[in-house]
């Protein structure tokens, strides 16, 4: 699998660190601890179009979000997280 880093172009999948799902951006807020319990430990494991966090490890060192399918492998876009989406 190549993925295109918006920085570097394109890219061997072994370039990049998999984080999971891009909905661990989506923190919860406050100090609910049974959602931090289920934003921590409960996810979703999709056939078909997903989110992911990708890590730019041995390249620009860039958090990216891949939209992908995981029953084609097939790479739909590739984005940079935004720093108000990090915080």
């Amino acid at each position: 699998m190549r993925l295109t880093c918006p920085l570097c172009g394109e890219r061997d999948r072994r370039e990049f660190t998999y984080q999971g799902a891009a909905s661990m951006l989506e923190r919860p807020s406050g100090g609910d601890s049974q959602a931090w319990s289920d934003w921590l430990h409960l996810r979703d494991n999709p056939a078909g179009l997903t989110r992911d966090l990708w890590y730019h490890e041995a390249g620009c060192t860039a958090w990216l979000v891949v939209e992908r399918d995981t029953v084609t492998h097939e790479i739909h876009a590739v984005s940079l997280v935004e720093p108000q989406d990090a915080d």
